[in-house]
């Protein structure tokens, strides 16, 4: 194992790009449907936010996502599909059969008018598996995560887009998959911070004392300063691990904003001065409501980044270039 050494600190901004595929089973469009309508105006604006800083940041993509419409997402839906144990979880018989014919009708599940103004940007584009595809659950197996990637490089190579990253959805990182996305190509994959609380688990065992570890985290060093050195492991993909999921704007912790945000601050600052990495990372439905507020907190984010490079050459990097490939 080998260490990545860097001369200069790293930030990392990823954004799990899903709409209601990344949600569809633990929520419905009645309670959660104007955060997923919302992306339509939180994407530009993370765009444009981003160029006015000149920061690149890698949108991880749920392969559904790259259909135009119900005829090409269902031309590169894999013959092997994950075989869950508990079918609540089986997105291809609960969840694609309701989805409309392209995103002017059902805009909850087609984004490919979104997707188009990332490519046309310097931001990575990687993938957050083609399915929404959960690696840890009981069931599904290697041969089917190998289809699931497959499919999702294929339709993304049909829209002349490389796929070089993986972020696992709901941080399921399953170590014993790494190698197969080796050989599929894909290089670089979003792991979790160290923290037993963040450890990889199944959907049962993210238990309400875990979740509650992870709120009062939010706020307060729980899980200490999450910030990374890289470490490469021959013939392994590389790990750009998380350092801090930026929770959304609520209007009812508002008088705690200012303490979340000073957390992931402080941890900035850790990273620059130490020449470590520091990774941010949210789904952009996320922002989809309180949208001003949301943005304007990164744009706080943001101008510390731009302080911290003046200072000490903090500098911005995407996954991909993170990893230095």
């Amino acid at each position: 194992m080998n260490n990545i050494t860097t001369t200069k600190g790293i930030f990392v901004i990823s954004l799990d790009f899903e709409l209601l595929w990344g949600v569809w089973d633990v929520t419905t469009k009645e309670k959660y449907g104007n955060n997923i309508l919302g992306v339509k105006q939180v994407i530009p604006d993370l765009l444009n936010l981003f160029a006015r800083y000149n920061f690149k940041a890698t949108f991880a993509t749920v392969g559904f996502l790259f259909a135009k419409n119900q005829a090409e997402l269902l031309k590169y839906i894999p013959d092997c599909k994950p075989g869950y144990r508990n079918n609540d979880y089986n997105v291809y018989s609960k969840e694609v059969p309701l989805t409309g014919n392209d995103e002017t009708d059902d805009p909850y599940h087609y984004g490919f008018s979104l997707l188009e103004l990332i490519k046309n940007t310097t931001h990575e584009i990687c993938t957050h598996t083609f399915c929404h595809y959960y690696c840890l659950e009981e069931g599904q197996n290697a041969e089917e995560f190998d289809a699931d990637i497959k499919a999702a490089k294929k339709i993304a190579a049909a829209n002349d887009i490389t796929i070089n990253s993986i972020v696992f959805p709901r941080n399921q990182v399953n170590e014993d998959y790494l190698s197969l996305l080796k050989d599929n190509g894909i290089n670089i994959y979003r792991g979790n911070p160290t923290s037993w609380i963040y450890k990889p688990r199944t959907f049962t065992a993210e238990i309400l004392f875990i979740r509650l570890c992870r709120l009062l985290d939010t706020y307060l060093p729980v899980s200490g300063y999450n910030t990374h050195v890289i470490e490469k492991k021959e013939g392994m993909p590389v790990n750009i691990p998380a350092s801090r999921f930026l929770k959304p704007y609520n209007k009812n912790l508002a008088w705690l904003e200012k303490v979340k945000l000073k957390r992931i601050l402080n941890e900035m600052t850790k990273a620059a001065k130490q020449n470590e990495v520091y990774h941010l990372w949210w789904h952009p439905h996320n922002f989809g409501i309180n949208i001003t507020e949301n943005m304007a907190n990164l744009t706080v984010i943001l101008n510390h980044y731009k302080t911290l490079q003046s200072k000490y050459g903090f500098t911005n990097c995407t996954m991909k270039e993170a990893a230095g490939f």
